[in-house]
Protein backbone atom coordinates (compact mmCIF):
# COMPACT_ATOMS: atom_id res chain seq x y z
CA UNK A 1 0.00 0.00 0.00
CA UNK A 2 1.34 3.40 -0.96
CA UNK A 3 2.47 5.20 2.19
CA UNK A 4 1.06 8.50 0.93
CA UNK A 5 -2.35 6.89 0.46
CA UNK A 6 -2.34 5.59 4.05
CA UNK A 7 -1.23 9.00 5.33
CA UNK A 8 -4.00 10.73 3.38
CA UNK A 9 -6.66 8.42 4.84
CA UNK A 10 -5.22 8.83 8.33
CA UNK A 11 -5.29 12.60 8.00
CA UNK A 12 -9.00 12.62 7.26
CA UNK A 13 -9.74 10.19 10.07
CA UNK A 14 -8.13 12.62 12.55
CA UNK A 15 -9.71 15.80 11.23
CA UNK A 16 -13.23 14.84 10.07
CA UNK A 17 -14.66 18.25 10.91
CA UNK A 18 -12.36 19.96 8.43
CA UNK A 19 -12.84 17.38 5.68
CA UNK A 20 -15.28 17.65 2.82
CA UNK A 21 -16.30 14.54 0.92
CA UNK A 22 -13.41 13.42 -1.26
CA UNK A 23 -13.21 10.62 -3.82
CA UNK A 24 -10.62 7.93 -3.22
CA UNK A 25 -9.84 5.88 -6.33
CA UNK A 26 -8.66 2.38 -5.48
CA UNK A 27 -7.69 -0.64 -7.52
CA UNK A 28 -8.77 -4.09 -6.37
CA UNK A 29 -5.31 -4.76 -4.92
CA UNK A 30 -5.14 -1.41 -3.12
CA UNK A 31 -8.56 -2.06 -1.60
CA UNK A 32 -7.53 -5.49 -0.33
CA UNK A 33 -4.23 -4.16 1.05
CA UNK A 34 -6.09 -1.46 2.96
CA UNK A 35 -8.57 -4.05 4.23
CA UNK A 36 -5.79 -6.30 5.57
CA UNK A 37 -4.16 -3.35 7.32
CA UNK A 38 -7.21 -1.71 8.91
CA UNK A 39 -10.14 -4.11 9.28
CA UNK A 40 -11.11 -4.16 12.95
CA UNK A 41 -12.48 -7.72 12.94
CA UNK A 42 -9.15 -9.06 11.68
CA UNK A 43 -7.28 -7.08 14.31
CA UNK A 44 -9.56 -8.51 17.01
CA UNK A 45 -9.06 -12.09 15.77
CA UNK A 46 -5.29 -11.57 15.75
CA UNK A 47 -5.55 -10.68 19.44
CA UNK A 48 -7.12 -14.10 20.05
CA UNK A 49 -3.92 -15.69 18.75
CA UNK A 50 -1.92 -13.53 21.16
CA UNK A 51 -4.27 -14.59 23.98
CA UNK A 52 -3.62 -18.24 23.08
CA UNK A 53 0.13 -17.57 23.26
CA UNK A 54 -0.36 -16.15 26.75
CA UNK A 55 -2.29 -19.28 27.77
CA UNK A 56 0.67 -21.45 26.69
CA UNK A 57 3.03 -19.33 28.80
CA UNK A 58 0.67 -19.65 31.78
CA UNK A 59 0.37 -23.44 31.40
CA UNK A 60 4.16 -23.80 31.59
CA UNK A 61 4.40 -22.07 34.98
CA UNK A 62 4.88 -23.96 38.23
CA UNK A 63 2.42 -23.51 41.06
CA UNK A 64 3.54 -20.96 43.62
CA UNK A 65 4.89 -22.23 46.95
CA UNK A 66 2.66 -21.59 49.95
CA UNK A 67 3.92 -19.99 53.17
CA UNK A 68 1.91 -20.44 56.36
CA UNK A 69 2.61 -18.67 59.69
CA UNK A 70 0.53 -19.90 62.58
CA UNK A 71 0.23 -20.65 66.28
CA UNK A 72 1.45 -17.14 67.11
CA UNK A 73 1.13 -16.42 70.82
CA UNK A 74 0.30 -12.72 71.06
CA UNK A 75 0.57 -12.66 74.87
CA UNK A 76 4.22 -13.60 75.02
CA UNK A 77 7.20 -11.50 74.08
CA UNK A 78 10.85 -12.13 73.26
CA UNK A 79 12.30 -15.61 73.40
CA UNK A 80 9.15 -17.06 75.00
CA UNK A 81 6.95 -16.10 72.00
CA UNK A 82 5.43 -19.18 70.36
CA UNK A 83 4.88 -19.49 66.58
CA UNK A 84 5.19 -21.92 63.65
CA UNK A 85 6.18 -21.49 59.99
CA UNK A 86 5.44 -23.93 57.17
CA UNK A 87 6.53 -23.78 53.52
CA UNK A 88 4.80 -26.12 51.06
CA UNK A 89 5.07 -26.79 47.33
CA UNK A 90 2.59 -28.62 45.09
CA UNK A 91 4.27 -31.12 42.74
CA UNK A 92 2.09 -32.13 39.80
CA UNK A 93 2.52 -35.76 38.87
CA UNK A 94 1.94 -37.78 35.68
CA UNK A 95 3.48 -35.01 33.55
CA UNK A 96 0.26 -32.97 33.86
CA UNK A 97 1.92 -29.63 33.15
CA UNK A 98 3.35 -30.78 29.81
CA UNK A 99 0.02 -32.34 28.87
CA UNK A 100 -1.75 -29.05 29.62
CA UNK A 101 0.82 -27.15 27.55
CA UNK A 102 0.18 -29.58 24.70
CA UNK A 103 -3.55 -28.80 24.89
CA UNK A 104 -2.92 -25.05 24.88
CA UNK A 105 -0.69 -25.36 21.81
CA UNK A 106 -3.56 -27.01 19.95
CA UNK A 107 -5.80 -24.17 21.18
CA UNK A 108 -3.40 -21.71 19.59
CA UNK A 109 -3.54 -23.60 16.29
CA UNK A 110 -7.34 -23.41 16.51
CA UNK A 111 -7.14 -19.65 17.11
CA UNK A 112 -4.98 -19.32 14.00
CA UNK A 113 -7.53 -21.28 11.97
CA UNK A 114 -10.30 -19.07 13.33
CA UNK A 115 -8.30 -16.05 12.18
CA UNK A 116 -7.90 -17.61 8.73
CA UNK A 117 -11.63 -18.38 8.61
CA UNK A 118 -12.50 -14.82 9.56
CA UNK A 119 -10.16 -13.59 6.82
CA UNK A 120 -11.73 -15.98 4.29
CA UNK A 121 -15.26 -14.83 5.16
CA UNK A 122 -14.41 -11.14 5.21
CA UNK A 123 -12.40 -11.32 1.99
CA UNK A 124 -15.30 -12.77 -0.01
CA UNK A 125 -17.59 -10.16 1.58
CA UNK A 126 -15.12 -7.46 0.59
CA UNK A 127 -14.85 -8.66 -3.00
CA UNK A 128 -18.60 -8.95 -3.39
CA UNK A 129 -18.97 -5.42 -2.05
CA UNK A 130 -16.31 -4.18 -4.50
CA UNK A 131 -18.00 -5.84 -7.48
CA UNK A 132 -21.44 -4.61 -6.43
CA UNK A 133 -20.09 -1.08 -6.03
CA UNK A 134 -18.31 -1.27 -9.40
CA UNK A 135 -21.49 -2.49 -11.11
CA UNK A 136 -23.61 0.28 -9.60
CA UNK A 137 -21.03 2.93 -10.48
CA UNK A 138 -20.88 1.75 -14.08
CA UNK A 139 -24.66 1.42 -14.40
CA UNK A 140 -25.12 4.87 -12.89
CA UNK A 141 -22.82 6.30 -15.59
CA UNK A 142 -24.67 4.30 -18.26
CA UNK A 143 -27.94 6.00 -17.33
CA UNK A 144 -26.40 9.43 -17.90
CA UNK A 145 -26.45 9.05 -21.71
CA UNK A 146 -30.18 8.28 -22.13
CA UNK A 147 -30.86 10.94 -19.49
CA UNK A 148 -28.95 13.52 -21.51
CA UNK A 149 -30.68 12.39 -24.71
CA UNK A 150 -34.15 12.74 -23.17
CA UNK A 151 -33.38 16.19 -21.78
CA UNK A 152 -32.23 17.40 -25.19
CA UNK A 153 -35.35 16.02 -26.84
CA UNK A 154 -37.61 17.57 -24.21
CA UNK A 155 -35.98 20.99 -24.70
CA UNK A 156 -36.47 20.69 -28.46
CA UNK A 157 -40.06 19.51 -28.07
CA UNK A 158 -40.86 22.39 -25.73
CA UNK A 159 -39.93 24.83 -28.49
CA UNK A 160 -41.84 22.84 -31.10
CA UNK A 161 -44.90 22.64 -28.84
CA UNK A 162 -44.79 26.39 -28.18
CA UNK A 163 -44.74 26.96 -31.94
CA UNK A 164 -47.65 24.55 -32.45
CA UNK A 165 -45.58 22.09 -34.50
CA UNK A 166 -45.83 19.24 -31.99
CA UNK A 167 -48.67 17.98 -29.81
CA UNK A 168 -48.40 18.47 -26.08
CA UNK A 169 -49.10 14.75 -25.55
CA UNK A 170 -45.73 13.83 -27.09
CA UNK A 171 -43.94 16.28 -24.79
CA UNK A 172 -45.74 14.85 -21.78
CA UNK A 173 -44.79 11.31 -22.84
CA UNK A 174 -41.12 12.28 -23.03
CA UNK A 175 -41.30 14.03 -19.66
CA UNK A 176 -42.92 10.95 -18.15
CA UNK A 177 -40.10 8.75 -19.51
CA UNK A 178 -37.54 11.18 -18.08
CA UNK A 179 -39.24 11.04 -14.69
CA UNK A 180 -39.14 7.21 -14.72
CA UNK A 181 -35.46 7.28 -15.65
CA UNK A 182 -34.62 9.77 -12.89
CA UNK A 183 -36.48 7.57 -10.40
CA UNK A 184 -34.31 4.63 -11.47
CA UNK A 185 -31.20 6.82 -11.12
CA UNK A 186 -32.25 7.66 -7.57
CA UNK A 187 -32.71 3.97 -6.75
CA UNK A 188 -29.28 3.15 -8.16
CA UNK A 189 -27.78 5.99 -6.12
CA UNK A 190 -29.42 4.60 -2.97
CA UNK A 191 -27.83 1.23 -3.71
CA UNK A 192 -24.51 2.99 -4.24
CA UNK A 193 -24.80 4.68 -0.87
CA UNK A 194 -25.44 1.32 0.82
CA UNK A 195 -22.45 -0.29 -0.87
CA UNK A 196 -20.28 2.69 0.02
CA UNK A 197 -21.29 2.25 3.65
CA UNK A 198 -20.51 -1.49 3.61
CA UNK A 199 -17.12 -1.03 1.94
CA UNK A 200 -16.08 1.85 4.20
CA UNK A 201 -16.93 -0.29 7.21
CA UNK A 202 -14.80 -3.17 5.93
CA UNK A 203 -11.89 -0.82 5.19
CA UNK A 204 -12.38 1.19 8.41
CA UNK A 205 -11.97 4.55 6.71
CA UNK A 206 -13.50 7.96 7.28
CA UNK A 207 -17.19 8.20 6.29
CA UNK A 208 -16.56 11.44 4.41
CA UNK A 209 -14.39 9.64 1.86
CA UNK A 210 -16.19 8.37 -1.23
CA UNK A 211 -14.67 5.26 -2.83
CA UNK A 212 -14.39 4.74 -6.56
CA UNK A 213 -13.18 1.40 -7.88
CA UNK A 214 -10.71 1.57 -10.78
CA UNK A 215 -11.69 0.24 -14.16
CA UNK A 216 -9.43 -2.80 -14.40
CA UNK A 217 -10.98 -6.22 -13.93
CA UNK A 218 -9.30 -9.28 -12.41
CA UNK A 219 -8.28 -11.74 -15.06
CA UNK A 220 -10.94 -14.41 -15.44
CA UNK A 221 -9.79 -18.03 -15.38
CA UNK A 222 -11.52 -20.21 -17.92
CA UNK A 223 -13.44 -23.11 -16.33
CA UNK A 224 -11.83 -25.31 -18.99
CA UNK A 225 -8.52 -24.87 -17.15
CA UNK A 226 -10.05 -26.11 -13.90
CA UNK A 227 -10.95 -29.63 -12.87
CA UNK A 228 -13.60 -30.27 -10.26
CA UNK A 229 -11.69 -33.21 -8.75
CA UNK A 230 -8.62 -31.02 -8.22
CA UNK A 231 -10.70 -28.23 -6.66
CA UNK A 232 -12.31 -30.71 -4.25
CA UNK A 233 -8.90 -32.02 -3.24
CA UNK A 234 -7.51 -28.50 -2.66
CA UNK A 235 -10.56 -27.50 -0.60
CA UNK A 236 -10.24 -30.57 1.64
CA UNK A 237 -6.62 -29.62 2.34
CA UNK A 238 -6.78 -25.81 2.42
CA UNK A 239 -10.12 -24.78 3.93
CA UNK A 240 -9.58 -23.29 7.37
CA UNK A 241 -12.93 -24.57 8.66
CA UNK A 242 -12.07 -28.24 8.00
CA UNK A 243 -8.64 -27.69 9.56
CA UNK A 244 -10.38 -26.25 12.60
CA UNK A 245 -12.66 -29.32 12.86
CA UNK A 246 -9.64 -31.62 12.61
CA UNK A 247 -7.91 -29.65 15.35
CA UNK A 248 -11.01 -30.07 17.53
CA UNK A 249 -10.52 -33.83 17.32
CA UNK A 250 -6.85 -33.41 18.22
CA UNK A 251 -7.70 -31.07 21.11
CA UNK A 252 -10.17 -33.52 22.66
CA UNK A 253 -7.66 -36.35 22.24
CA UNK A 254 -5.15 -34.26 24.19
CA UNK A 255 -7.88 -33.45 26.69
CA UNK A 256 -8.55 -37.18 27.22
CA UNK A 257 -4.87 -37.76 27.97
CA UNK A 258 -4.89 -34.85 30.41
CA UNK A 259 -8.08 -36.01 32.16
CA UNK A 260 -6.61 -39.50 32.58
CA UNK A 261 -3.51 -37.93 34.13
CA UNK A 262 -5.72 -36.15 36.67
CA UNK A 263 -6.55 -39.56 38.16
CA UNK A 264 -3.01 -39.63 39.54
CA UNK A 265 -2.88 -37.63 42.80
CA UNK A 266 -0.55 -34.64 43.05
CA UNK A 267 2.01 -34.48 45.87
CA UNK A 268 2.57 -31.61 48.26
CA UNK A 269 6.01 -31.36 49.91
CA UNK A 270 6.32 -29.26 53.04
CA UNK A 271 8.94 -28.08 55.51
CA UNK A 272 8.05 -26.53 58.86
CA UNK A 273 9.55 -24.86 61.88
CA UNK A 274 7.75 -24.85 65.25
CA UNK A 275 9.00 -22.77 68.16
CA UNK A 276 7.88 -23.66 71.67
CA UNK A 277 4.92 -25.59 70.27
CA UNK A 278 5.81 -29.06 71.44
CA UNK A 279 8.34 -31.23 73.26
CA UNK A 280 11.25 -29.44 71.61
CA UNK A 281 11.68 -25.70 71.78
CA UNK A 282 12.85 -25.50 68.16
CA UNK A 283 11.37 -28.21 65.95
CA UNK A 284 12.11 -28.55 62.23
CA UNK A 285 10.10 -31.14 60.30
CA UNK A 286 9.48 -32.32 56.74
CA UNK A 287 6.19 -33.58 55.35
CA UNK A 288 4.48 -35.01 52.30
CA UNK A 289 0.78 -35.15 51.50
CA UNK A 290 -1.37 -36.45 48.68
CA UNK A 291 -5.03 -36.93 47.88
CA UNK A 292 -6.33 -40.49 48.14
CA UNK A 293 -8.25 -41.34 44.92
CA UNK A 294 -10.92 -43.39 46.64
CA UNK A 295 -14.21 -41.76 45.60
CA UNK A 296 -13.25 -39.54 42.66
CA UNK A 297 -11.32 -41.12 39.79
CA UNK A 298 -12.36 -38.41 37.29
CA UNK A 299 -14.59 -40.87 35.43
CA UNK A 300 -17.10 -38.25 34.31
CA UNK A 301 -14.56 -35.93 32.69
CA UNK A 302 -12.78 -38.86 31.01
CA UNK A 303 -16.07 -40.10 29.55
CA UNK A 304 -16.94 -36.57 28.39
CA UNK A 305 -13.59 -36.30 26.60
CA UNK A 306 -14.19 -39.62 24.82
CA UNK A 307 -17.63 -38.42 23.70
CA UNK A 308 -16.20 -35.09 22.56
CA UNK A 309 -13.67 -36.94 20.39
CA UNK A 310 -16.45 -38.90 18.71
CA UNK A 311 -18.60 -35.79 18.32
CA UNK A 312 -15.70 -33.85 16.77
CA UNK A 313 -15.00 -36.67 14.30
CA UNK A 314 -18.63 -36.65 13.18
CA UNK A 315 -18.61 -32.86 12.78
CA UNK A 316 -15.35 -33.06 10.82
CA UNK A 317 -16.87 -35.59 8.40
CA UNK A 318 -19.99 -33.46 8.02
CA UNK A 319 -17.90 -30.35 7.38
CA UNK A 320 -15.96 -32.14 4.64
CA UNK A 321 -19.21 -33.12 2.92
CA UNK A 322 -20.49 -29.56 3.20
CA UNK A 323 -17.26 -28.30 1.63
CA UNK A 324 -17.68 -30.70 -1.31
CA UNK A 325 -21.27 -29.53 -1.85
CA UNK A 326 -20.15 -25.88 -1.79
CA UNK A 327 -17.29 -26.44 -4.25
CA UNK A 328 -19.49 -28.29 -6.75
CA UNK A 329 -22.24 -25.64 -6.57
CA UNK A 330 -19.83 -22.69 -6.86
CA UNK A 331 -17.98 -24.33 -9.76
CA UNK A 332 -21.24 -24.87 -11.63
CA UNK A 333 -22.31 -21.28 -10.97
CA UNK A 334 -18.98 -19.89 -12.16
CA UNK A 335 -19.00 -22.10 -15.27
CA UNK A 336 -22.46 -20.78 -16.19
CA UNK A 337 -21.63 -17.14 -15.44
CA UNK A 338 -18.30 -17.27 -17.30
CA UNK A 339 -19.67 -18.66 -20.56
CA UNK A 340 -22.66 -16.32 -20.52
CA UNK A 341 -20.29 -13.37 -20.16
CA UNK A 342 -18.09 -14.72 -22.98
CA UNK A 343 -21.15 -15.07 -25.20
CA UNK A 344 -22.51 -11.56 -24.78
CA UNK A 345 -19.11 -9.83 -24.68
CA UNK A 346 -18.49 -11.04 -28.24
CA UNK A 347 -21.79 -9.59 -29.49
CA UNK A 348 -20.94 -6.85 -31.99
CA UNK A 349 -24.33 -5.19 -31.55
CA UNK A 350 -23.49 -4.14 -27.99
CA UNK A 351 -20.52 -2.04 -29.10
CA UNK A 352 -22.82 -0.09 -31.44
CA UNK A 353 -25.45 0.81 -28.88
CA UNK A 354 -24.08 4.28 -28.07
CA UNK A 355 -23.92 5.25 -31.75
CA UNK A 356 -27.40 3.85 -32.30
CA UNK A 357 -28.75 5.95 -29.43
CA UNK A 358 -27.38 9.09 -31.08
CA UNK A 359 -28.93 8.04 -34.40
CA UNK A 360 -32.32 7.34 -32.81
CA UNK A 361 -32.26 10.69 -31.00
CA UNK A 362 -31.56 12.59 -34.26
CA UNK A 363 -34.24 10.63 -36.12
CA UNK A 364 -36.70 11.42 -33.35
CA UNK A 365 -35.91 15.13 -33.62
CA UNK A 366 -36.35 14.96 -37.40
CA UNK A 367 -39.56 12.92 -36.98
CA UNK A 368 -38.15 10.03 -39.05
CA UNK A 369 -39.31 7.64 -36.31
CA UNK A 370 -42.29 7.81 -34.01
CA UNK A 371 -42.36 8.15 -30.24
CA UNK A 372 -42.99 4.45 -29.63
CA UNK A 373 -39.98 3.38 -31.70
CA UNK A 374 -37.72 5.82 -29.89
CA UNK A 375 -38.86 4.85 -26.40
CA UNK A 376 -38.68 1.12 -27.23
CA UNK A 377 -35.08 1.58 -28.32
CA UNK A 378 -34.30 3.61 -25.19
CA UNK A 379 -35.58 0.73 -23.06
CA UNK A 380 -33.63 -1.82 -25.13
CA UNK A 381 -30.48 0.33 -24.85
CA UNK A 382 -30.77 0.50 -21.08
CA UNK A 383 -31.60 -3.20 -20.67
CA UNK A 384 -28.75 -4.38 -22.89
CA UNK A 385 -26.21 -2.16 -21.12
CA UNK A 386 -27.44 -3.45 -17.78
CA UNK A 387 -27.27 -7.06 -18.97
CA UNK A 388 -23.60 -6.68 -19.90
CA UNK A 389 -22.73 -5.05 -16.58
CA UNK A 390 -24.67 -7.71 -14.65
CA UNK A 391 -22.87 -10.45 -16.58
CA UNK A 392 -19.51 -8.96 -15.59
CA UNK A 393 -20.56 -8.60 -11.97
CA UNK A 394 -22.03 -12.10 -11.75
CA UNK A 395 -18.92 -13.63 -13.28
CA UNK A 396 -16.67 -11.79 -10.81
CA UNK A 397 -18.83 -12.66 -7.81
CA UNK A 398 -19.11 -16.30 -8.92
CA UNK A 399 -15.33 -16.51 -9.24
CA UNK A 400 -14.91 -14.93 -5.79
CA UNK A 401 -17.34 -17.50 -4.35
CA UNK A 402 -15.45 -20.33 -6.09
CA UNK A 403 -12.19 -19.17 -4.51
CA UNK A 404 -14.02 -18.87 -1.19
CA UNK A 405 -15.32 -22.43 -1.41
CA UNK A 406 -11.90 -23.79 -2.42
CA UNK A 407 -10.11 -21.85 0.32
CA UNK A 408 -7.31 -20.34 -1.74
CA UNK A 409 -6.64 -18.06 -4.71
CA UNK A 410 -7.17 -19.68 -8.11
CA UNK A 411 -4.71 -18.62 -10.81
Amino acid sequence: MNKYLISWIFLYSIFPLFAQEQTLKLSLKQTEDLFLKQNLSLIAEQLNVDIADAAIVQAKLWDNPELTIGDVNLWKKGEEKQFSIELSQLIRTANKRQKLVSMEKVSKEMAIRELEETLRNLKVELRKSIYELKYLQMYRKTLDKPHQSLEQLINAYRKQTAQGNTSKNELLRLQSSLLELENEINEVQTGLNEQQKALKSLLNIDPLISIEIAQELPEAVSPDKLTLANLLEIAAEERSDIKYRQLEVKYHEKSLIYEKALRVPDITLSAGYDRLGGVWNDFIGLGISMELPVFNRNKGNIQASRLNIEKSKQLSQQQLKTIHYEVVASFDNYNQAYWFYEKISNNELLSELDNMLDVYSKNMLNKNINMLEYLDFMEAYKNNKQTVLLAVKNMQISFAELQYSVGQEIK
